[in-house]
């Protein structure tokens, strides 16, 4: 079920476009600002809302790497990996994170405040090593300034 909140938003983005499927990856957007997540029940209520199947929904969301299908932590860290990231320093940021969260890729603190995920891009070449938290991009990234910019999200 979708909250009379996010109905409304749904339905305000699909006016901007003359099929309404193709507000699906807002729509998607939605769910996810207000719950953190897509999950089944929601992706079946907009399915039905935007007249997709579930599994067209379902392609689409799994197909955009920021569209979380399974709950994630309060703040989730995205680690660039291209290739500019990996010359300039990707593997120690990766490596420190994983100390000081106690997490890999993929997963969420055992206190539900982080998840840690890799991402192809975040175009901020001229800032590698990037990483975002929340929608804050964070670059060039050094291994000793990791705890002082962590500590910024209880």
């Amino acid at each position: 079920m979708l909250t009379s909140a996010e109905t409304t938003e749904i339905l305000e983005e699909m006016g901007h476009y003359e099929q309404k499927q193709a507000a699906c990856i807002e729509a998607l957007m939605v769910v996810q600002r207000h719950r953190g997540w897509v999950p089944d029940e929601a992706l079946r209520a907009v399915a039905a809302l935007l007249d997709m199947t579930p599994d067209e929904l379902d392609s689409v969301a799994t197909f955009y790497n920021l569209i979380f299908r399974q709950p994630v932590g309060r703040h989730v860290i995205l680690v660039c990996d291209t290739v500019s990231c990996w010359v300039m320093g990707y593997e120690e940021i990766v490596a420190q994170l994983g100390e000081r969260l106690g997490i890999a890729f993929g997963q969420t603190t055992a206190d539900g405040r982080f998840t840690l995920l890799p991402i192809p891009c975040l175009g901020a070449c001229d800032r590698a090593p990037a990483m975002m938290i929340d929608d804050d991009l964070h670059g060039p990234v050094l291994a000793e300034a990791l705890d002082e910019i962590l500590a910024r999200y209880p």
